[in-house]
């Protein structure tokens, strides 16, 4: 009997050990070569190289439908871009976009190959340049209890830019308790960092202007003229490209406006004028323009500088503890 049953384990050692360790190689391999869609679906931080020196970029991948990858991108510059279809193949993904700028007149091109829960590639811009990029898993930022407040702090002592820096030639001024831009130039920004916070900034921009506040340096607050317009993204009150304000509470050209903000992780509320026109909304990414792609660290408040005049004025911002 026992050698009966030694030579059926001889056996199956012969004809299915084989069958099974290739089985197991094929589901490795597999494994090795295609991990299938769901391995790039999500929210992913770019940072591309560009003459040697780093610049923010965001991307999303989602499916639609079964079989079918589509998503939105957001460039070193301009607004979200939607993607109507991503290709995703032996851990490889691509996709091609539409000309954002009258000026522009061919696709902007992405390559990309994952490894290691990571990405790395070249965007081919509408002008033909080829810059490299690098891709991190983009941070949930989801926050596990109510923030407690600390105390307002006034971040603009209105007198000096005492705490704040210029990007380039600065052409900012103080007069009269007013931060000013006379004129296009470049973007100021803190320096000190904040986490989470409360922001009260109060602005005033002349017929057609444009600014933005960046919260943590990262999420533009559009600043438009934009009163008697559609509540969109891109106008006043706007997560730029993201989340549009419920409703249009712009004023007239020369008169004072003002924002009270809460940052709680991704979880943005915007009051303008006194009204919520945003309430609770996360938002995805890093939009254009932002300083750069690291969403998981303090960053410091932004305010845009290079798209016309603008005055500010009673920036305080109340961080949690």
């Amino acid at each position: 009997m026992k050698k009966t049953v030694l030579r059926y384990k001889r056996v199956l050692q012969r004809f299915f050990m084989p069958a099974i360790v290739a089985c197991v190689s094929v589901s490795m391999s597999l494994a090795q070569h295609d991990a299938g869609p769901a391995a790039i679906e999500g929210r992913w931080d770019l940072t591309v190289d560009i003459n040697g020196k780093p610049f923010p970029s965001w991307l999303e991948v989602r499916h639609s439908g079964i079989r079918t990858l589509v998503g939105q991108f957001v460039g070193t510059g301009g607004s979200a871009r939607p993607i109507s279809k991503v290709n995703f193949t032996d851990n490889k993904v691509s996709f091609a976009i539409p000309p954002q700028w009258e000026q522009e007149s061919n696709d902007m091109q992405f390559q990309a190959a994952l490894a290691n829960d990571k990405l790395t590639g070249t965007i081919i811009t509408p002008a033909g340049k080829t810059h490299s990029f690098t891709g991190v898993r983009a941070p949930a930022l989801r926050r596990t209890a109510e923030p407690v407040w600390g105390d307002p702090v006034s971040i603009f002592n209105g007198k000096d830019l005492t705490g704040w820096h210029a990007l380039g030639e600065n052409q900012w001024i103080v007069e009269n308790g007013v931060l000013r831009s006379p004129k296009s130039g470049a973007n100021l920004v803190t320096d000190n960092k904040y986490n989470d916070f409360k922001l009260h900034i109060e602005f005033r921009y002349p017929k057609e202007s444009n600014s933005g506040v960046y919260l943590r340096g990262r999420y533009e607050v559009q600043v438009m003229d934009s009163k008697g317009m559609e509540p969109l993204s891109g106008y006043l009150g706007g997560i730029y490209g993201f989340i549009a304000p419920l409703e249009m509470v712009a004023k007239d050209p020369g008169e004072w406006q003002s924002y009270d903000i809460t940052l709680v992780g991704r979880v943005v509320t915007v009051v303008a004028n006194g009204k919520t026109i945003i309430c609770n909304q996360e938002i995805p990414g890093v939009t254009g323009g932002a300083l750069d792609s690291n969403e998981g660290e303090p960053g410091p408040l932004q305010i845009q500088g290079d798209h016309g005049p603008i005055e500010y004025r009673n920036i305080v911002i109340t961080p949690a503890k």
